[in-house]
């Protein structure tokens, strides 16, 4: 997931931006409003943290604008000020949330959790994801692999639409452990492995064609590859 982090203040932007890093976001950071707007007009992002009062230009004026081009791509406001015009003015403009300063960088990382989630569930509506013979119909809540149909449990469900989303990635296991089960990554915890193996269980034992991988040293992708050569079982497994 990338992020746009648009914050004047060095030390909060610098936490921030490490912060999100560990939580397996993919930040960008810039200091003023100009820069932040020729961001939003050039790259695609997955949600945008909008420092208000920013050094050149607002950024509620800056929202203002990528929203009259088009663009929804959720929004967070950071401000100093806490006053309730401000919010519904951020609201109204087309903000998505509002978020006081000072504030704790776990609620930080909880709202952009629900943005992400909220965008997720109206993009994937209608969506249908494919690897090979294996479909997933997120409204549904469906997956066949061939005319197999597939049961699985709610967190493995998102499990396997994360690697669907990010087919032919390397996904540490930090970051699965962030993206699908919300927390930080302890390498003591072998959560992500025993439930990549029940997926793989379900989703691989039965067919010659495996899709989910494990790379030595780096975490698991899904890919639908041929890991026949010597090369490649070298690498993946």
């Amino acid at each position: 997931m990338k992020v746009l982090l648009v914050e004047d203040e060095l030390s909060l932007g610098s936490y921030i931006k490490k912060g999100l890093s560990e939580a397996g976001f993919l930040v960008e950071h810039k200091t003023t409003g100009l820069d932040g707007y020729h961001a939003l007009m050039t790259e695609d992002y997955n949600v945008v943290v909008m420092d208000v009062m920013l050094p050149d230009v607002s950024g509620f004026e800056l929202v203002r604008n990528y929203r009259a081009a088009g663009n929804i791509t959720p929004v967070l406001f950071l401000t100093a000020k806490d006053d309730l015009s401000d919010r519904v003015k951020g609201i109204e403009i087309g903000g998505d949330d509002y978020l006081t300063k000072p504030f704790a960088f776990a609620e930080l990382l909880v709202r952009i959790k629900s943005l992400l989630r909220r965008t997720n569930q109206a993009n994937y509506a209608n969506t249908i994801l494919h690897s090979a013979d294996l479909k997933m119909d997120i409204a549904k809540r469906r997956v066949h692999r061939g005319e197999l149909p597939i049961k699985l449990t709610a967190k493995e469900f998102a499990l396997l639409q994360f690697f669907l989303e990010h087919q032919g990635e390397v996904l540490p296991r930090s970051v699965i452990a962030s993206q699908v089960w919300d927390m930080n990554f302890d390498s003591d915890t072998n959560v992500i492995d025993v439930a990549i193996r029940r997926l793989r269980v379900k989703v691989d034992d039965d067919f010659e064609m495996k899709l989910i991988h494990t790379v030595r040293g780096m975490g698991y992708k899904l890919e639908a590859v041929d890991t026949s050569s010597d090369t490649t079982r070298s690498e993946v497994t």
